[in-house]
């Protein structure tokens, strides 16, 4: 199984941003751009998760949300991967404090101890704006971003969301939410 735990920002965060894009996503057509549907804030990303493992991937991860208290995010700025000369993905910031890495940190912990082994370096807090088929300058565009701010929400739940591939081209992956868990911080 594919799977990601993430952090779903609330309607109005995706509203805003989305309409701060808008007008700029006709500009430029070597962009992909991502459907505000599909944007959160991604803790941990599992490629190849055994099935067998997924009910004692979500206790462990309940167990992960009892002890991390919800978390004040905003939405601001933004950037590249790997970075802005030669961009093949083009991210929103995400700004909140140590609370937040502390939280992906416990995440991509317990995932690993349960055999989900997470992928990915350095924990990068962002939401996936668009992807370039190939690598340019995208100065820009993250240029763009670092003009927006966002409103502030709170993360009060993680959620573990499976991820199915499109069998088409042209389609974007299907999500499905598995489990949330609310953060208590007890």
């Amino acid at each position: 199984m594919r799977l990601f735990v993430a952090a779903v920002p609330p309607e109005s965060v995706i509203e805003h941003l989305d309409a701060f894009l808008d007008p700029r996503r006709d500009s430029v057509s070597a962009l992909h751009w991502s459907h505000p549907t599909q944007w959160h804030l991604t803790l941990a990303f599992m490629p190849s998760v055994p099935a067998h493992v997924l009910d004692d991937l979500v206790a462990g991860l309940r167990g992960v949300a009892r002890r991390h208290c919800p978390v004040e995010l905003t939405v601001a700025g933004g950037g590249c991967f790997p970075d802005v000369s030669r961009a093949r993905v083009l991210w929103a910031g995400i700004r909140g404090g140590e609370s937040l890495h502390s939280l992906a940190q416990s995440v991509r912990s317990v995932t690993a101890s349960l055999g989900a082994a997470p992928e990915g370096g350095q924990f990068v807090p962002h939401l996936t704006v668009a992807r370039l088929p190939r690598p340019v300058d995208a100065t820009r565009w993250a240029r763009v971003l670092d003009a927006y701010a966002g409103p502030p929400w709170v993360v009060d739940e993680i959620t573990l969301i499976e991820s199915q591939l499109p069998r088409e081209r042209g389609h974007r992956p299907r999500h499905e939410v598995l489990a949330s868990m609310p953060l208590a911080g007890r």
